[in-house]
C-alpha cells in the first residue's frame, strides 16, 4: 500500500490588497486571496516565487500545477507570455485574514519586478508558488544546536529576511547585525526579543561609491565568544567576501555559515537562473 503525501509547495492565486512606502528604497505590498489561508510560511527567511503579469496582461501565465516538471513547462513557454518569475521573502503572514506581506527593494524601472511594485494597485493579480508546509527547504536560517550567538550581514534586498529572522529569534539570543542600505531614510526600527545590536551602513554616506561596507564593518568588529552561527545575504560578491573573512580569518566552521547571493552586479535573475541550470546540467553530465 502506498501513502499519498502532500506536495510541499503549490501555486496560490492572489491579488494586491494595499501597498505602503517604507522609505526611499522599499515598498511593502500586501497580497490577499481566498487560497492564502493554506499558505504555510515557516517564518525567518522563508522564500517563495512570485509570478507577475507582463504589461497588458490581466494575470500572470503559469503552468496549471506545481507538480514535478512545472519549471520545465514554464521555461518552455514563450518568454513574452509566461509570467515574470522572481524570488522574494515573506515579511509577514496573517493566515486568518488570508494576507501575506512582501517588501520590495526599489530601483526604478531597471527591472520588471521593481517597475511592477512601484506601480502596484489594489486588485492587481499575481501568482505565488509557495509553501504548503511550514517545514520546507526554502527556509535557510537554521542555527545548529549549541549556537551561542548569531551574526547577520545583509543589504537592502535581504532586509525583509533580516526583519523576519529578528522577529523569530528567541528572547535573549545574542545577535550582531549589520544591514547595508542606499539611503538614511531606509533605516527603521526592527522588532525583536533578541539581545540584538543592529548597525546600519548607509551607502550614500560612504567615502567611496563602491567600498565594501559590509565586509569592512564585520572585519573591524569585536565579536562575542562562544559558538557562532552566521547568516549572510545580498549582493553575491559582498556575500562571498564576508563568508571568506568569517571562515578564513575568524575560524568559523563552514557548516555554521549560511550564505545566499540574492543578486549580482551586472546580472539579471534570468542570467543567474540560466547559469544555475547550466551548472546543474554539467554536474549531471
Amino acid at each position: 500500500m502506498t501513502t499519498a503525501t502532500a506536495a510541499p509547495f503549490r501555486f496560490f492565486d492572489a491579488h494586491v490588497v494595499r501597498s505602503a512606502r517604507l522609505g526611499p528604497s522599499m515598498v511593502r505590498v500586501t497580497f490577499g486571496g481566498a487560497q492564502l489561508d493554506q499558505f504555510a510560511s515557516g517564518g525567518r527567511d522563508q522564500s517563495f516565487s512570485l509570478f507577475l503579469p507582463h504589461p497588458g496582461q490581466s494575470h500572470p501565465v503559469v503552468p496549471t500545477d506545481a507538480g514535478t516538471g512545472w519549471f520545465a513547462r514554464w521555461r518552455a513557454m514563450d518568454p513574452a507570455e509566461r509570467g515574470v518569475m522572481r524570488s522574494y521573502t515573506v515579511r509577514e503572514q496573517r493566515r486568518e485574514q488570508g494576507e501575506v506581506d512582501v517588501e520590495f527593494a526599489l530601483h526604478g524601472d531597471l527591472g520588471p519586478a521593481s517597475r511592477w511594485a512601484g506601480r502596484a494597485r489594489p486588485g492587481d493579480r499575481v501568482k505565488l508558488l509557495g509553501p504548503a508546509d511550514p517545514e520546507n527547504k526554502s527556509v535557510g536560517f537554521r542555527p545548529p544546536e549549541g549556537t551561542d550567538w548569531v551574526l547577520i550581514a545583509a543589504d537592502e534586498t535581504a532586509l525583509p529576511a533580516v526583519a523576519g529572522i529578528l522577529d523569530w529569534l528567541p528572547a535573549g539570543t545574542r545577535a550582531r547585525v549589520w544591514i547595508e542600505v542606499p539611503h538614511a531614510g531606509d533605516v527603521r526600527d526592527l522588532a525583536t526579543r533578541a539581545d540584538a545590536t543592529v548597525s546600519w551602513l548607509v551607502r550614500e554616506s560612504a567615502p567611496a561609491p563602491r567600498c565594501d561596507l559590509l565586509l569592512d564593518a564585520v572585519r573591524s568588529a569585536h565579536l562575542p565568544s562562544g559558538a557562532p552561527y552566521a547568516w549572510i545575504a545580498g549582493e553575491s560578491g559582498a556575500v562571498r567576501g564576508v563568508r571568506r573573512h568569517l571562515v578564513g580569518e575568524r575560524g568559523f566552521h563552514r557548516r555554521r555559515v549560511t550564505f545566499s547571493g540574492y543578486w549580482r552586479r551586472g546580472a539579471t535573475e534570468e542570467d543567474l537562473r540560466a547559469e544555475a541550470l547550466s551548472g546543474a546540467a554539467r554536474d549531471r553530465a
